[in-house]
């Protein structure tokens, strides 16, 4: 139709026409925003890969957001739990000598309780944090979990082990070795947790027989693509242990009494 007709025509009618233009723009709109994100894949909501450092190590790590991590306290290898994760902290004949809390609940006693996971038992050590409120992770080096630091005690989980200083090369040695990392420089298969700048968590274990340095620096080259932020040694040698869909690592079959689990 000629612009001058279509000019002569009734407000009504463009009135309408305008109105089935608009329409047809919308629908157009809802239908396209439809189909990217049909067809948009989210990324995975936890993954796990092996890869292998230049120094021979071999890491196994599971990558997932921090409300994916449940702490619990087991007497079980990791591999028979039938929950996927990792080994947690440190313990001695049952009694939980890291740090393990989540909202200020203990997973093995009550708050005060010797070997519950309230402490870091003798030694202040590296804690992770992580805080829900204020969508941070941080290392703490505490003794037990009434000096963490966080915005809402009913809103947080931590983990401790032995700071491994990530983002302090001269120095990280001398801070895990005065947290009282045991076997430092002795070849042991090796446990860690670890976070990057996008608030993803890292579970991690080496079957590879390695040093905490050798450990520590086939994660800084595998693990996180180079974003990592910081993290902790866990326990490690025969409680190295790692259990993921059809992957399992049992360490060297012993039982240990915590471990940090994936929710789903």
């Amino acid at each position: 139709m000629p612009l001058t007709q279509f000019a002569k025509k009734p407000a009504p009618y463009l009135l309408i026409c305008l109105l089935i233009m608009i329409a047809s723009f919308i629908w157009t709109l809802i239908i396209g925003i439809h189909l990217w994100v049909k067809t948009t894949p989210n990324p995975p909501y936890s993954s796990y890969s092996i890869t292998h450092a230049n120094n021979g190590v071999t890491i196994h790590s599971i990558r997932t957001p921090p409300e994916n991590i449940g702490l619990k306290a087991i007497t079980s290898n990791v591999v028979d739990t039938k929950i996927n994760g990792i080994n947690g902290g440190f313990f001695w004949e049952g009694y939980l000598l890291s740090i393990a809390v989540i909202n200020d609940h203990p997973v093995k006693g009550q708050q005060g309780d010797y070997g519950s996971g309230w402490f870091n038992i003798d030694r202040k050590r590296g804690t992770l944090v992580w805080d829900e409120k204020a969508q941070t992770f941080t290392i703490q080096v505490v003794e037990n979990a009434e000096d963490l630091k966080v915005m809402d005690r009913n809103h947080y989980w931590a983990q401790g082990g032995v700071s491994m200083g990530l983002q302090n090369p001269d120095g990280w040695a001398a801070q895990a070795v005065s947290e009282e990392m045991p076997v430092i420089d002795e070849k042991r298969m090796r446990s860690g947790i670890v976070y990057d700048h996008n608030n993803n968590v890292y579970l991690i274990v080496s079957p590879t027989p390695c040093t905490g340095e050798q450990f520590r620096t086939a994660v800084l080259e595998q693990v996180g693509n180079g974003q990592l932020v910081d993290g902790l040694f866990l326990d490690g040698d025969g409680s190295s242990q790692l259990r993921v869909a059809d992957y399992t690592l049992p360490g060297d079959h012993r039982d240990v009494f915590q471990m940090i689990a994936l929710l789903k």
